[in-house]
């Protein structure tokens, strides 16, 4: 492809869907990736014509948006049918697919060109699953699941979608993150306040920034996104910082496989989230904050963007917060098919406008973070946390989990459950009482493991069940928390073709910046294919994926490449492949 400015011109449809994301604004390059967004929706891919458009307008090389639009696995360069089918391929899925159709492939769906193969859609409680996009001038998106293969291309009625039924445990007493859940209308601001919604805010207000602060460091609230370090920490040292603008981010990107809990939360309760930022954004010094959502979650999005509009014209949002004189605004950013951009440096490459890759550290986000200001990055589930911390005081929130981490958390069960969803625990209970709780194995299956972590984490087996569900318990036996991955395996899983497909997720996912994550998932991959294929040299390469695994770990720059042999290494040798566990 010409990486210059060529003859070729946007057709109407086009220039329509640019000028609708770009008129009235100053060429800005963080709208570089919505734009490109606008023009998939409208066309079905992003054309050479189309391109050259949105460079015009925002002042960008070609070249430079070339390197951005193909980057994203949901953008096409080249020409596509208007309609789409995305269908999971991923660990969850297949292997759900696979227990239907046993020793059948796939069903043709590089044969199809409305079929495209799709990592983890994050529907894992109901796979198979599939995601329909349809372009034109009003685009639209719906999820299927479960998708029967011979459903896919065929689907063509938009059912409703329960997010409730996600939720095993909906209207139980004891719940606190998924409590309004099926009792408050998520596309109603009357519904969610009738229901005690900003009240926190009310109350955050009262107590003043320093004393939001206090409440949050009294809580020992740490992030739940998978690194668990302490949030009050992280907004103290935002908030002190002397250099403005500050900003807010909250990370909806969970592209995990078998991660799905953001998404339900954001379905089922989009207001907590507008509130808990907005009170996060007043205690912290930030005037405005972005939610960058993955592109994958499209009611999420509809009922996201409703809620901010709807708390921006009730003075909930925006130069006069409920009344205060404070300013907090949010703008909405949706990713487009990139799980590195769950990682918060790439996120920020990615809302400026430059390809989703991760930057070194230090500079840490506190110090320089989006835009190069001092950020705060919190994920979904972490400020679900926040409005019981404010109405119920940090000390209390601490003193109710006695010696555990403080609060619930979120797991995300899926695998050869009787009722996998979406579950919400104290820390401390086990991982055999978990289990429990979604009904144990499906009928006639019998455990052979469980995969903690997702992609990222590790393989336990059935001697490990009665482990308390704590980061330093679920670490002492060589796994992980993670994102809250649970996924279920038994006998009759294929866990060969499971390991071959973590490894092709992390070649997919790796962004190519640095050489031992580019070359070393490559190099893994084709290690496990050689083993599958029978007739190697067993030894030589277990030690070969042992080496990779060494310098990822050690030298990769984040943590996509440092952990894409985890779940690997782990896989080998507690589920015994290839002589691993010996």
């Amino acid at each position: 492809m010409d990486l210059r400015f060529v003859d070729a011109r946007p057709s109407d449809e086009e220039q329509a869907a640019v000028d609708a994301v770009l008129d009235g604004t100053e060429a800005r390059r963080d709208l570089l990736l919505p734009a490109l967004i606008a023009l998939q929706e409208r066309i079905g891919w992003v054309s050479r014509g189309g391109l050259d458009h949105i460079c015009r307008r925002l002042d960008i090389a070609p070249a430079e948006a070339y390197g951005v639009a193909s980057f994203y696995a949901m953008l096409s360069l080249e020409e596509r049918p208007r309609r789409q089918v995305h269908v999971c391929v991923d660990v969850v899925c297949g292997a759900a697919r696979r227990a239907e159709r046993p020793g059948r492939a796939e069903p043709g769906i590089e044969d199809d060109p409305e079929l495209v193969a799709s990592p983890c859609l994050g529907l894992c409680e109901r796979a198979p699953a599939a995601l329909v996009v349809e372009a034109g001038p009003t685009p639209a998106a719906w999820p299927v699941a479960p998708a029967r293969p011979a459903a896919l291309a065929a689907t063509s009625v938009v059912s409703p979608w329960d997010s409730i039924a996600s939720i095993p445990q909906a209207g139980e007493a004891q719940l606190q993150l998924l409590a309004r859940a099926g009792r408050v209308d998520p596309g109603s601001l009357a519904s969610y306040r009738a229901h005690g919604g900003y009240a926190a805010l009310r109350r955050a207000l009262e107590l003043g920034p320093r004393g939001v602060l206090r409440e949050v460091l009294a809580s020992r609230l740490v992030g739940r996104g998978g690194a668990a370090f302490p949030t009050g920490r992280k907004w103290d040292a935002v908030a002190a910082h002397p250099v403005r603008p500050h900003f807010l981010v909250c990370n909806a990107d969970e592209s995990e496989p078998g991660t799905f809990k953001d998404r339900v939360l954001l379905e089922t309760d989009p207001f907590s989230i507008v509130e808990a930022m907005t009170i996060a954004g007043l205690a912290t010094g930030c005037e405005l904050g972005f939610v960058y959502l993955r592109g994958e979650y499209p009611l999420a999005w509809q009922r996201l963007a409703a809620a901010v509009e709807q708390a921006r014209r009730f003075g909930l949002l925006g130069a006069d917060v409920m009344g205060s004189g404070q300013r907090f605004d949010i703008e909405l950013r949706r990713g487009a098919g990139a799980y590195i951009c769950g990682e918060e440096t790439a996120l920020f490459n990615s809302i400026e406008g430059y390809r989703g890759e991760p930057r070194s550290k230090p500079p840490f986000p506190v110090d320089v973070g989006l835009f190069g200001k001092p950020t705060v990055v919190n994920n979904v589930e972490t400020l679900a946390n926040i409005l019981p911390i404010v109405l119920g005081g940090g000390e209390a929130f601490a003193r109710a989990a006695g010696e555990h981490p403080s609060g619930t958390k979120l797991f995300c069960l899926s695998g050869a459950l009787a009722r996998p969803g979406l579950y919400e625990v104290a820390f401390g209970t086990t991982l055999r009482e978990l289990i429990g709780l979604a009904g144990g194995m499906v009928a006639g299956a019998v455990l052979r493991a469980v995969l903690l972590g997702g992609a990222a984490g590790a393989f336990v087996g059935p001697d490990d069940l009665d482990v308390a569900l704590t980061f330093d318990a679920v670490r002492s036996v060589g796994a992980t928390l993670g994102s809250g991955v649970v996924f279920v395996i038994d006998e009759s899983m294929d866990a060969v073709a499971l390991l071959e497909r973590l490894a092709a997720f992390f070649r997919d996912e790796s962004c190519g910046k640095c050489v031992p994550c580019r070359v070393g998932t490559v190099r893994q991959e084709e290690a496990l294919h050689r083993l599958a294929a029978g007739g190697a040299d067993v030894d030589a390469e277990l030690r070969l994926l042992g080496d990779l695994a060494e310098v990822m770990r050690d030298a990769s720059i984040c943590g996509l490449g440092q952990t894409a042999a985890s779940a690997i290494q782990s896989g080998l040798t507690r589920l015994e492949l290839f002589g691993g566990g010996s």
